[in-house]
């Protein structure tokens, strides 16, 4: 998720970027004087050198050779059809055919962004991709999103279209939530389905959220292992439900379908927000008598790496 927290003597657009780090005192990356208001910025493609492509190449080779057997049926059939291994992608050139797909289209950010610019651009089907690729020490794990998380785990599933009508409706929702005060409940909803979240097939869970997908680890613990919940989605347990940012996570909720979750998330949340505030919140891992629990009994794949 390429936000943070806006700081209120910050604007849009200053040159300064709007972030607060809480106790951190490490600063944001990213070159932030070339964003535009809207903190969008323009993809020099021809600045990347032959090491970055390089390093592209072997995530891309490391992620995919992981995901067979883990990874949801719309992601995996999406991403070949992107046929984005060999080199960093050219997000004009992709947004080209995702705007034929499903009016979606992406655009460069310098990294991290304000929520509220955020939520603007995704309810305008526009996709922040951030435009720097990590260092070499970071190809197993990396604190901030960089294009790699943003574009691998991210774009393939915007190619499906009520996956990619949900993500307006996030976007739309975040925008009302700000406005209400609402965004942790919001920024629950996407930990656990857009970055996160599991979805149960005919074979068995798989996975769809960008943040294990994109993960060298993450894929085949967040299936097979024994030590985190997976629970059946429901919105108001989701949304309740308090998340680690610092290693695996201990709770995944598991879909049916696409469907369910736009449908689940489709009606004002105004109401919603007041209930919430009323009703306990659970900490990852903790399971309650109404939760459904998924066992995905079937053995996975040899683990690699």
């Amino acid at each position: 998720m390429s936000t943070a927290k806006t700081s209120p003597s910050q604007k849009l657009g200053s040159g300064v970027p709007a972030y607060s780090y809480g106790a951190s005192l490490r600063p944001p990356r990213g070159n932030y004087s070339i964003a535009q208001a809207d903190y969008t910025c323009e993809q020099v493609w021809e600045a990347y050198s032959h090491a970055e492509h390089d390093r592209y190449r072997r995530l891309y080779k490391d992620r995919i050779a992981k995901l067979p057997g883990l990874a949801c049926e719309a992601f995996i059939s999406s991403l070949a059809a992107l046929d984005a291994s060999e080199q960093i992608p050219n997000l004009k050139q992709v947004s080209g055919n995702l705007r034929n797909a499903t009016a979606w289209e992406l655009v460069g950010v310098p990294g991290l962004i304000p929520e509220t610019a955020f939520f603007k651009l995704l309810s305008e089907r526009r996709f922040p991709i951030t435009t720097w690729l990590r260092e070499e020490a970071e190809f197993n794990y990396i604190v901030e999103p960089d294009i790699f998380h943003d574009f691998f785990g991210h774009v393939p599933l915007l190619f499906n279209p009520v996956f990619a009508d949900y993500m307006q409706a996030y976007g739309r929702g975040g925008l009302k939530a700000d406005r209400l005060q609402a965004l942790e409940y919001l920024a629950r909803l996407y930990w656990y389905t857009v970055e996160f979240g599991l979805i149960n097939t005919p074979q068995g869970l798989r996975i769809y959220g960008a943040g294990i997908l994109s993960s060298g680890s993450e894929p085949y613990y967040s299936l097979f292992d024994p030590k985190p919940k997976r629970i059946g989605f429901d919105l108001k347990r989701v949304m309740s439900t308090r998340y680690r940012i610092d290693d695996f996570q201990n709770t995944y909720f598991v879909i049916d379908s696409f469907d369910q979750l736009f449908e689940a998330t489709a009606p004002d949340f105004t109401h919603l927000y007041t209930q919430l505030a009323q009703l306990p919140t659970f900490s990852a891992g903790e399971i309650t008598k109404t939760d459904k629990i998924f066992h995905n009994n079937v053995e996975g794949p040899s683990k690699k790496g």
